[in-house]
């Protein structure tokens, strides 16, 4: 899930849908049986920051991170476009399209079918699903459209890097040009515990890994997939509980749930259909445009669930917006790897 070596897909990336749906499933039906347990989960947080949830998102990035290696940044120059449409679309275009399109849809579309204040939480969920761009999954989907792997990790390393100065910035602008307070000093806690440490750890390991194997940056992969079983149960068993806290609203309101994901489902395709025609415009080769496209397309759902958490609860409205970005991104994303790969003879083989 974290390396971007170019190996073929396990178990886990292949049936990715599957192992999804199951963890959904099992949180509905365990959150509608034993709702008082997971009550008392939600319950077990310090600074509103759930220990449960944090501790599962960060066995989740961690490996992801100790993949990203920000010395290929100096790789920038040779091939710029393809990062030039992945910082433009993911941070001065996405969170506001995302902005935009909750507005519209919570404040004018759905006017008398949402209560106002219902509606400002479902929007501040999709304002951070928006200002939240994908860093782990994109290794998944550049592997499944066979991108290009050291582009794609030039990619991550770049991204990670403006999230840290971008992502508190963006979703406070946006946040309160649609009314909501802000609560800054947690917004800025969730960026550190599930941004800045997480880096800054893998980073540290990336190095002492490397040189305690006398330089071989090969003995990286190797460290991240004796990790991978880890971050795969972290994802799943966070996709459990986030269902789980939300179930009985999920089985009690269908509509509300289908209501939210219009939006988000719009988002995906949308951005997608644009950074995918640019990237064909500019002649991009798909091996770099397909995840350049993708990786606007997907969202870093741990961290927008882990703010949303932070900010508003785990019952919350935004909480429950963030967590049906989660149910769906995976059949969204499967459909847009499989058109990708549709359309590979379309474009460009040279350099760009």
């Amino acid at each position: 899930m974290a390396t971007a070596s170019a190996s073929p897909l396990g178990l886990f990336e292949r049936w990715l849908s599957l192992w999804v749906a199951l963890a959904i499933a099992v949180g509905i039906v365990a959150g509608n049986v034993a709702p008082g347990a997971f009550a008392m989960l939600a319950g077990l947080e310090i600074a509103s920051v759930n220990l449960i949830v944090a501790v599962l998102i960060w066995a989740m990035i961690y490996p992801m991170m100790v993949g990203v290696d920000f010395g290929s940044i100096r790789d920038i120059g040779r091939k710029p476009r393809g990062l030039i449409i992945t910082i433009v679309v993911n941070w001065l275009i996405k969170p506001f399209t995302m902005a935009a399109l909750a507005v519209l849809f919570f404040n004018y579309l759905y006017s008398g079918l949402i209560p106002q204040g219902d509606a400002d939480q479902y929007i501040a969920g999709l304002i951070l699903l928006g200002a939240a761009p994908c860093t782990a999954m994109v290794f998944v989907w550049s592997q499944m459209t066979r991108g290009d792997p050291a582009y794609t990790l030039v990619q991550v390393s770049v991204n990670d890097l403006v999230m840290i100065v971008a992502f508190a910035p963006i979703v406070a602008l946006l946040l309160g040009v649609t009314d909501i307070v802000v609560p800054w000093e947690t917004l800025l806690l969730s960026v550190g515990l599930y941004v800045v440490i997480p880096l800054a750890a893998g980073a540290f390991t990336r190095h002492r890994v490397i040189a305690a194997h006398g330089g071989n940056v090969a003995a990286v992969d190797a460290f991240t997939a004796r990790l991978k079983p880890w971050s795969i149960i972290g994802l799943l068993a966070t996709v459990v509980l986030l269902f789980a806290f939300q179930a009985e609203t999920i089985v009690g309101q269908p509509l509300l749930i289908a209501l939210i994901a219009v939006p988000i489902i719009l988002q995906s395709y949308g951005i997608f259909a644009l950074a995918y025609a640019w990237a064909f415009a500019w002649k991009v080769p798909h091996r770099i445009a397909a995840p350049c496209a993708l990786i606007g397309t997907s969202n870093f759902f741990e961290l927008a669930v882990a703010v949303a958490i932070g900010l508003f609860g785990l019952s919350s409205g935004a909480a429950l917006a963030t967590v049906v970005g989660v149910l769906v991104e995976v059949p969204v994303m499967l459909s847009l790897v499989a058109f990708a790969n549709r359309t590979r003879s379309r474009f460009a083989e040279e350099a760009a």
